[in-house]
């Protein structure tokens, strides 16, 4: 194996970071709206509702996770990327956030569901990130991680997740929800770029021709799905009936409880009302 060759995360200078913490913070906040949503209805209804805030998440890890790839490039190395394991990235981070948000969901404001739901999330944004990259094809090169580099990518996700989820689930303020999904952008964007940090590209064998097609004119047709999908849960949320609530909560800064003796009869959403 012939010596590591120069990378660069950063061609498009802080559009791509920028670009891609924003939909981390994106999907992040409406998957914590999402879970949240569930909590104040009766267990049987909350499937729903977890299931989109597990799919807001997952879709802001893997959206953020390739809007960075796009300026990632490595000199001289025609970077592509295998169809399948790039999309079996989006439904292992849906599926394993999913664990998290469920856990949380049925178990309730624990201080152990809310831990375990943390973890398990921040383990999500591992998972999506590491088959993420696995799907990367590099022609005559390999990939080469850092093992201290990597655990400690693992960790970042894990304790900001963690953090996101007890700020959004145990401080009824508006201001503080946005800071939990603020945190939860870190923690995916600051996993990701710590976790490339403990990447090197190794040439193992003659460079091959390029064939002139950048990352972001490859990633782009595979990220149109996941923005619309991000798009229809901000409607979707944004016209459910909790957002009013939220927006007239009481003088201490919590959200009003829902009508009645039991979360069961909060004014319905749009999935109650469909069902």
């Amino acid at each position: 194996m012939q010596g590591a060759v120069p990378v660069d995360g950063f061609t498009y200078d802080l559009l791509t970071p920028v670009t891609a913490f924003c939909a981390a913070a994106l999907g992040s906040a409406l998957g914590l709206r999402c879970t949240m949503r569930a909590l104040a209805v009766e267990p049987a209804r909350r499937v729903a509702w977890l299931a989109l805030g597990a799919v807001a998440i997952g879709t802001g890890i893997f959206t953020m996770h390739f809007i960075a790839m796009m300026g990632f490039t490595a000199k001289d190395v025609q970077i592509n990327y295998d169809l399948p394991v790039t999309l079996a990235s989006l439904v292992v981070a849906v599926v394993v956030v999913g664990v998290g948000v469920f856990l949380v969901g049925y178990k309730g404001r624990t201080p152990l569901a809310l831990t375990g739901g943390g973890m398990i999330t921040g383990l999500g944004v591992a998972c999506m990130h590491y088959l993420g990259m696995a799907g990367m094809r590099m022609d005559g090169a390999k990939q080469v991680y850092s093992a201290s580099v990597v655990i400690l990518s693992v960790v970042i996700a894990v304790v900001a997740a963690t953090a996101a989820l007890w700020l959004s689930m145990t401080v009824k303020k508006f201001g503080v929800a946005v800071g939990a999904a603020l945190i939860m952008g870190v923690a995916v964007s600051g996993m990701h770029y710590t976790a490339m940090e403990a990447l090197s590209v190794h040439l193992t064998a003659a460079k091959g021709a390029l064939t002139g097609r950048t990352p972001a004119e490859i990633l782009a047709p595979i990220l149109i799905g996941p923005v619309l999908l991000l798009v229809f849960v901000g409607l979707f949320v944004g016209m459910d009936p909790l957002e009013r609530e939220w927006r007239h909560r009481d003088s201490d800064g919590r959200i009003p409880e829902p009508r009645g003796e039991d979360p069961s009869v909060a004014e319905p959403s749009m999935f109650e009302r469909r069902s």
